[in-house]
């Protein structure tokens, strides 16, 4: 661990002080206009953020989605103005009026950061930790992706190497994801990582100290991190200059990921508001406003002035850092693509979202009267596909054999691992019993745009995930979850380990697409459409059990690559033309639909069985289609799924009827627990009857 002190900063003028003046005073005039915010540490940040800004981070404000660029990403996401302002001055497609408009409807300076609404932000921030985390996933992708497009080049010369540069604070280190995400990128020696660490010791409730008294810069030694602290400047301001050389030190280290422990006073610069929780999250005031510009050398009555010069020298000096950045990738980048057509080839490919024409006939397809768990058909899909698409890598949170997520014999682990099978772009990820830093992980991979990750454990843990899983579905990004062992059907573990209400809970989650297919086709061509697109994340309910591998051609049986369309009729049957009672079932409960189908049938009722393994793929097909399949007219519905059935009150009417469960499970055989539950062709049968005597 090293300590950095103060000495003269290098390549900073007195431009860079003016512009860090003109970068504290936005801040506090974007939330005195806004009536709301946090001033404190964007104010108290500024220096920091203009020296990543304007020295440091590799980037072109021109095109902020550049692929040889640095990724910033703030972890503080309250802070946002500390990363808005620095856009604005730098020449991002940022106005000053976007920043008079902070916090307001419409605009595009949101409270937290925003990916895909704000140019310059690599993803979305605000509760805390999740910025950090995310950012390990995308030193992981970085390192993957070179392996995959440039194994050879040494380090530093590859167009492919950039750095991810983290901003955190207090309150990013105490949560326990960024524990999970730390440790993990110590152990990988993600040495492309940087975290930058606002220390200044102050939260909402008030001092820090009140919650933690833990050495944070041993608790990362430990991890086996870079770590060096920067003290306090002498007038009490942040040690830019240190700060500078620290950064230095740790772009020059590449075996570890490192951080800069950075003390700072919240507030500083502002008086009577100065190291005071209130500054985290209520305004200055219009009066300590008015006295700290006047000690910052502004004019106290002015409101978001911005010198023209000044706002000319940081634009200029940004471009001029950009155009010499990009002419030396440039170069790089032409000399790889003729050196590695191939891999240019497969950039092309990954860049443009599409898959090799060889796919669609890649896909696993199971014999009817087999018996098959659909978690033992996905891995035989994902094994299939993953050789088809090298973008295709992920893992289990230490439930590879369980979930069926170990596809590839190589591990993704650093150089010099010892361990069996270990290579630093490895497809498979062993990411240990840390289910929330992976969901994170997963959107940090999928933010380049050239990996298809996915991550696995059992569905009753994805309550661990779902913070970042919301993130992953308000970004729309291209994340899998395999979650297995998803019903009352893994038996004897018990009810902490049987989901009951994580269908319903997760299908109320917008931009999330959630899959339970009801037998082994299904389950690969759910798979085979995901993969064949770069769409929103989508989540795989998976049966521990085996399920019979239906029919899909004849004695009313359909094919199972209906299932690309959400729902769709699976199987009909018993006399008349049209049905008198649907029975809509997702999972392994198609099979019991199904039976209880023909013995409704065999007593002279006309019965359609509708398979549902993706809700929001049916919601988005056209009216005329879900008629066919649901049509109106049928108030007999039933539904059939192991699980609570809030989320099917809508599709079967106040007239139908739900078999489900809407307790938590219990520790028994599976059998024993879905006669216990009533989940049986028996209890769908009654249930139909029921349905068919109120609509008689």
């Amino acid at each position: 661990m090293t300590t950095l002190t103060s000495a003269p900063p290098t390549r900073w003028t007195a431009r860079d002080d003016e512009a860090v003046v003109t970068a504290r005073v936005l801040a506090m005039d974007a939330t005195e206009n806004a009536g709301h915010g946090h001033p404190g540490t964007a104010v108290t940040l500024a220096p920091v953020g203009h020296l990543l800004f304007q020295h440091h981070l590799r980037h072109d404000p021109s095109d902020p989605t550049w692929r040889g660029r640095d990724r910033f990403v703030l972890s503080c996401g309250h802070s946002s103005l500390t990363q808005y302002i620095q856009l604005f001055l730098a020449g991002y497609p940022m106005t000053l009026d976007d920043l008079k408009a902070y916090r307001t409807a419409g605009s595009q300076t949101p409270a937290h950061p925003e990916f895909g609404h704000t140019p310059g932000v690599e993803t979305t921030t605000g509760p805390l930790g999740q910025g950090l985390a995310t950012a390990v996933g995308m030193a992981m992708g970085a390192r993957r992706e070179r392996g995959l497009l440039d194994p050879d080049a040494p380090a530093g010369t590859s167009p492919f190497d950039h750095r991810v540069v983290v901003l955190c604070s207090d309150g990013d280190v105490q949560e326990g994801v960024t524990s999970e995400a730390s440790a993990f990128a110590g152990h990988q020696r993600l040495g492309n990582l940087t975290v930058v660490y606002d220390d200044n010791r102050i939260s909402i409730e008030g001092s820090t100290a009140l919650v933690t008294s833990e050495d944070t810069a041993a608790r990362y030694v430990a991890y086996g991190w870079h770590v060096q602290t920067v003290d306090l400047a002498p007038d009490g301001d942040v040690d830019v200059a240190a700060l500078s050389r620290a950064l230095e030190a740790a772009a020059d280290e590449t075996e570890r990921p490192s951080i800069v422990l950075v003390r700072s006073i919240i507030a500083w610069s502002v008086p009577g508001r100065q190291d005071t929780p209130g500054s985290h999250g209520s305004l200055l005031g219009s009066e300590a406003v008015a006295r700290a510009k006047e000690l910052l050398g502004a004019d106290p009555e002015a409101t978001f002035a911005v010198d023209p010069e000044l706002l000319a020298w940081t634009r200029g000096h940004a471009r001029e850092r950009a155009v010499a950045a990009r002419a030396e990738w440039d170069e790089r980048f032409a000399a790889w693509a003729a050196r590695r057509p191939a891999e240019h080839a497969l950039l092309q490919r990954l860049e443009a979202g599409l898959v090799p024409d060889s796919f669609p006939q890649a896909r696993p397809r199971f014999a009817a009267g087999d018996s098959v768990s659909t978690r033992k058909a996905f891995r035989l899909g994902l094994v299939a596909a993953a050789a088809e698409l090298p973008e295709v890598w992920g893992g289990s949170a230490d439930l590879g054999d369980s979930n069926g997520t170990t596809i590839a014999p190589t591990s993704f682990l650093p150089a010099g691992s010892t361990e069996p099978n270990a290579h630093p772009a490895g497809q498979t990820i062993h990411w240990g019993i840390r289910e929330h830093f992976m969901a994170a992980a997963l959107n940090g991979i999928a933010h380049s745009g050239l990996s298809r990750p996915y991550g696995g454990t059992f569905l009753v843990f994805s309550d661990y995930m779902r913070p970042a899983v919301r993130l992953a579905a308000l970004m729309g990004l291209p994340t899998l979850y395999v979650w297995t062992h998803d019903s009352i059907g893994l038996g004897e573990d018990g009810p902490t380990h049987q989901p009951v209400e994580h269908l319903a809970s997760l299908r109320a989650m917008p931009g999330l697409d959630v899959l339970r297919p009801g037998d082994a086709n299904e389950a690969s061509a759910v798979l085979w459409k995901v993969l064949g697109h770069r769409g929103r994340p989508a989540a795989f309910a998976l049966s521990r059990q085996s399920l019979p591998v239906l029919p899909e051609d004849g004695d009313g049986f359909s094919s199972a690559d209906g299932a690309v369309r959400g729902g769709f009729v699976r199987w009909e049957g018993g006399p008349g033309g049209d049905p008198a009672v649907v029975l809509i079932a997702t999972g392994s409960e198609l099979q019991l639909a199904v039976e209880a189908g023909r013995t409704l049938a065999a007593g002279g009722v006309r019965v359609r069985v509708v398979s549902m393994p993706c809700r929001e793929w049916f919601a988005e097909q056209d009216e005329a289609y879900r008629e066919s399949v649901l049509p109106a007219r049928i108030r007999a519905r039933v539904s059939v799924e192991a699980a609570a059935a809030q989320s099917w009150h809508d599709l079967v009417g106040l007239d139908g009827r739900t078999v489900s469960i809407e307790d938590f499970g219990a520790s028994a055989p599976p059998a024993t627990l879905f006669e216990h539950f009533g989940v049986t062709v028996a209890g769908v049968v009654e249930a139909a009857r029921d349905a068919l005597s109120q609509n008689g």
